[in-house]
This record gives structure tokens, C-alpha cells and sequence, in this order.
């Protein structure tokens, strides 16, 4: 099947590891041109050195902190004139609301809210101006599925799943498609530390991790955890062409696992 992705040019936040280097690496494999970004310009650089060599493409770092409101635009600017953007870089710690503080609390959301709605502002102007464009934003599973063990992020998935419907409803009367997406547990470095926190709340070791890991993956209906390359396949897949018809909503990729009991 051919995407019609081919030149094209991919802005993907986080993209240094886990689910963004996945999408980076699907969209490669489809001949797109790269930009790349999350805040460390040494990990950047092994990322493009291994998207290089692997596919040959043009991959262009970019590192900047999008938790710092004006880098937003600056990242934008930077990249110019791009056909996909796919939000991804944020990572919302664990906790109840009496665990969360304000700080804690605001610095989290300075980066997966304000840092998705800030480059989408940016990234959007241009794109309605030019009449075409896709903006897919990575969210989770816990804004479908809220916990109170995890109330920031949960309310932080909510808002992005509200953002990206709401824009997207609109965006189609400009040439500009805005679809969210909700992984739910997939086998990343972000993952981990996440299972070694519950390890160390619920068994008080989090070197037990890999226990706690073999646990949580039993309930899931395939008995596993996902992968960053499955996420990866459905971003690129609603990015290209042969999702055209798609905007205005919320994929879940969770094996079905939020729906059951």
C-alpha cells in the first residue's frame, strides 16, 4: 500500500527514544524527511545517526525544551514549512492529588499540555496558510481511562483527547487534518520507570520490576505490553493519505484492554 508519504517532511517531538524514535523510524521507512526534538542534543544525535544508517534520510535535530513557552514557536520557525506533525514529548509523573504538588503539578503539564498547544498554534498557522497538513498527538490511554493514582496525567490526557477533537472539527474547513492517539501500556524506557514506581509502592523494591511488569502484562488481553513500532504504524498510517477521511478523533490502541472490566 502506498502512503503517499514519500518527500514529505515530519516534525516529531520526543523523538529521541521509545514511541518517538518508533514513529521517526516509520516515518523513514517511508522516505520522509525528518525533524527531530526532544531536549538532549546528545541522545538527538544518536537517534539520527541510527535513522541515517538505517534508511538514509534527511534528519534534521532539534533541541529544545517545549516546556519553555517561546521555544514553541522557535522549534516552528526552525522547521518551517512541515506536511506532519506529530506531538509526543511529555512525561507526567504518578500520584494521587494529595501527592502531586503545584509545582510538580504545573512544570508536568508545561510540557505535555501547554508543550502540544503551543507547537500545534505554531505549526497550525502555517499549515492552514498553506491549505494542507496532519497533526497527530500522542496522548494515553488515562484520559480515556482516568485513575486517581494518576490524576495529573489523567487529567492531562483528557484535555489533549478535548484539544484534539475540538481543532480538528474545525481544522478540515482549512485543508488540515488533527487526530489524537492513546497508547496504553507499551514496553518503553518511560514504561519502566513507571512500573518500577508501582513496584516500589505496591511491594516496596523497585528492583522487583520485572515481577511487577510479568503481572500487569497478564491482564492484558494479549498477555503482553505493546510495542513502540505497533504505536509507530498507526501514527504513520493517519498521517498519510490513506487516512484522509480521518480527523476530529481519538484512536485508542490499548488491545481493548480499556473496555474490559
Amino acid at each position: 500500500m502506498d502512503l503517499e508519504l514519500r518527500g514529505k517532511n515530519v516534525l516529531i517531538t520526543g523523538a529521541s527514544k521509545g514511541i518517538g524514535f518508533a514513529c521517526a523510524a516509520g516515518f523513514a521507512a517511508e522516505g520522509c524527511r525528518l525533524h527531530i526534538a526532544s531536549r538532549s542534543a546528545a541522545t538527538l544525535e544518536e537517534a539520527r545517526a541510527k535513522l541515517v544508517k538505517q534508511y538514509g534520510v534527511e534528519v534534521a535535530c532539534h533541541p529544545y525544551d517545549l516546556s519553555v513557552t517561546p521555544n514553541a514557536a522557535a522549534l516552528g520557525r526552525a522547521c518551517g514549512d512541515i506536511d506532519v506533525l506529530v506531538n509526543n514529548a511529555g512525561a507526567i509523573p504518578g500520584g494521587r492529588i494529595d501527592q502531586i504538588d503545584d509545582e510538580k503539578w504545573r512544570r508536568a503539564w508545561d510540557l505535555k499540555v501547554f508543550g502540544y498547544i503551543n507547537l500545534t498554534r505554531e505549526v497550525y498557522a502555517r499549515m492552514r496558510a498553506r491549505g494542507a497538513g496532519v497533526i497527530v498527538n500522542v496522548i494515553g490511554m488515562a484520559g480515556e481511562r482516568n485513575r486517581p493514582e494518576y490524576i495529573a496525567g489523567s487529567s492531562a490526557n483528557a484535555g489533549l483527547m478535548a484539544f484534539s477533537r475540538a481543532l480538528g472539527a474545525e481544522s478540515v474547513d482549512h485543508g488540515v487534518r488533527v487526530i489524537g492517539v492513546n497508547p496504553g501500556r507499551i514496553e518503553t524506557e518511560r514504561q519502566i520507570e513507571i512500573v518500577m514506581d508501582a513496584a516500589e509502592r505496591k511491594l516496596g523494591d523497585r528492583s522487583r520490576w520485572k515481577e511487577m511488569m510479568a503481572q500487569m502484562a497478564s491482564t492484558s488481553p494479549f498477555k503482553r505490553f505493546g510495542r513502540p513500532d505497533e504505536v509507530a504504524d498507526l501514527v504513520v498510517y493517519l498521517a498519510s493519505a490513506r487516512a484522509s477521511y480521518i480527523s476530529a478523533t481519538v484512536v485508542n490502541i490499548d488491545a481493548g484492554q480499556s473496555l474490559r472490566p
